[in-house]
């Protein structure tokens, strides 16, 4: 089901809806769920809209478990109500004498109170024995029934799981009566001969505490967002370890997460199928079955680095829950694959780049409104965020979302230098990759001559707050998340791109490589790019006119050999 079918607008409010899986009906009275978004914006709705539903998934997750009975479940019923029954028995016999004398009972009465019961333990074990081969379970439903509710099993009172429970509990009571028997003739030393009572070897079910389920915790830590990371990358941290919690259970406790656990995951992403959500072959399927599923069908699996990537957003989740004493040691510490030295995003080179901005996106093309006729030659011309964002981030190396986002009071002037400031102050709703991803960057001087501060100054003009108000965000909060995608699609249309390699991200790398050549090292500039710590500075705008000089000589230092786009001044 695609994601917006979820949303649904009743008069001027959004709500999130999800229809109930039909094996669920039952358990949730409801054929549909349906919650209020507490918001009348599409967009505000959107970014709502998913974690609601992530909630129901894991709710029918959780009633899907508990109906599942396990024979791990079995065995631990089994061996747990042995052992509880016999040290019960055992709490009986400290604290008989103290009982009997409190009631004033004397010796003979205390030994003819012995006497019966042991009668009593008896005529029980002949009644045990009798129901076990007639089939009635009257003797044991209470206990049974208190094991259901204790696991918050789902067990109808006629279903085949909870008769065998129940035949396996009352085995296990027969071999409890046999040592109370042994034991009122003081003999201790007898063990189970039934080959089913023994210790639980599998897995204990067992359930996180109200609001310590590992993705209750999570959002505490979304809330928290301790290293002040983008919206996004705490989206994508939140999917990452929802992929780990669909392997191990929505109702695994926090203190479960362990080596082992982390390891069996990894094994699974590194077989798990690219897209593997948006492919109806896999539609209803949790990650072992998609996996186990793929090895018949054989689509391709994610590359190392796309594991690596689940694996940093869990891991900085763990950091978290051993800060906060939920855990003792990070479980992912160590787990990640390693890296290939081949790059996936490479620059640009001279011959690349005039290519591209001699092209119809940057001259004119058929149409504005469909991507595949803005590769076609034309007369429309293209003047927003579609033409702005690659030029400036050809010579500022600012990261896609960052230049999207830019309010026209983040152009500025500033002792006599133009700069852009890179921020979340002023609208609520921008963001940046971390706190040290804030900072000033002069606008170069290429940018001004090909007009940039003249259309800041017209959108100002028009009374826009954005520099580039048709830039939008996604569902997940993503901005411009489709032209990044269409860019690539773009590149492929003019023949400049096969397989991985080009994208927006390239001429990042391009500025990286063009402030090498001008004779900078890396930590000179890194800060520009944003790979620095974060400081009130970046924050806030305003620095010192020397250090904003600096700042100017080294962004205008970025040029590329053998460029020409004075065609589109």
């Amino acid at each position: 089901m695609a994601r917006l079918s979820y949303l649904l607008r009743r008069g001027a409010s959004y709500y999130a809806r999800a229809r109930v899986p039909l094996d669920l009906v039952d358990v949730v009275g409801k054929h549909e769920l349906v919650k209020a978004l507490g918001t009348k914006d599409e967009q505000e709705a959107k970014r709502r809209l998913w974690p609601v539903v992530e909630a129901w998934t894991r709710q029918f997750d959780d009633l899907r478990s508990r109906r599942q009975v396990t024979a791990d479940d079995k065995a631990a019923a089994v061996w747990q109500h042995y052992t509880d029954s016999l040290e019960r028995d055992e709490q009986a016999r400290l604290h008989a004498d103290d009982h009997q004398k409190d009631d004033g009972f004397d010796r003979p009465s205390a030994q003819s109170l012995r006497s019966f019961e042991a009668k009593a333990r008896r005529a029980k074990l002949d009644a045990l024995r009798n129901h076990l081969v007639i089939g009635e379970t009257a003797l044991i439903d209470d206990e049974v029934d208190d094991y259901i509710e204790r696991n918050r099993l789902i067990i109808d009172s006629a279903s085949p799981d909870r008769t065998d429970i129940a035949r396996k509990m009352m085995r296990a009571d027969i071999e409890v009566l046999q040592r109370t028997i042994e034991r009122d003739q003081g003999d201790y030393s007898g063990t189970p001969k039934d080959p089913i009572v023994k210790p639980a070897t599998g897995t204990p079910r067992e359930q996180a505490a109200p609001g310590e389920g590992i993705m209750d915790l999570f959002e505490v830590y979304a809330t928290e967002n301790p290293k002040g990371i983008a919206v996004d990358t705490i989206a994508q941290a939140r999917r990452d370890v929802g992929s780990f919690v669909d392997y191990v259970g929505s109702t695994c406790p926090v203190h479960r997460i362990d080596k082992k656990a982390v390891r069996e995951w990894k094994a699974l992403l590194m077989k798990y199928p690219v897209k593997a959500t948006e492919s109806s072959a896999f539609a209803g399927m949790k990650l072992p079955q998609i996996v186990k599923h793929n090895e018949t069908i054989g689509k391709p699996v994610i590359t190392a680095r796309t594991v690596n990537r689940y694996l940093a957003g869990f891991s900085a989740f763990c950091s978290w829950l051993v800060n906060h004493g939920y855990l003792d040691h990070n479980p992912a510490d160590g787990m990640f694959l390693k890296k290939t030295k081949e790059k996936t995003t490479v620059p640009f080179t001279s011959d690349q780049l005039n290519t591209l901005f001699k092209s119809p996106l940057f001259t004119g093309c058929q149409s504005a409104d469909e991507w595949r006729n803005v590769a076609k030659p034309g007369n429309v011309r293209i003047h927003d965020h579609r033409y702005w964002v690659p030029l400036v981030m050809l010579y500022s190396g600012a990261r896609p979302a960052e230049v999207a986002q830019l309010a026209v009071a983040d152009v500025r002037q500033e002792q006599g230098h133009w700069i852009m400031h890179i921020t979340t102050e002023g609208d609520g709703d921008k963001s940046v990759k971390t706190e040290g991803s804030m900072r000033v960057v002069p606008v170069h001087d290429e940018l001004i001559r090909l007009g940039f501060t003249k259309y800041r100054d017209g959108m100002e003009a028009a009374g826009h707050a954005r520099l580039f108000p048709e830039a939008k965000r996604n569902s997940r909060g993503q901005m411009i998340a489709e032209f990044s995608r269409e860019f690539g699609r773009y590149l492929t249309r003019l023949g400049m791109k096969t397989g991985r390699g080009l994208s927006l991200y390239s001429f990042r790398h391009g500025v990286a490589d063009a402030l090498r050549r001008a004779g900078h090292l890396d930590e000179q500039f890194g800060f520009i790019l944003g790979h620095a710590a974060s400081t009130m500075t970046g924050r806030y705008g305003m620095m010192p006119q020397g250090m904003l000089q600096q700042r100017v000589d080294l962004v205008n230092s970025i040029s590329y050999p053998k460029l020409t786009i004075s065609h589109l001044v």
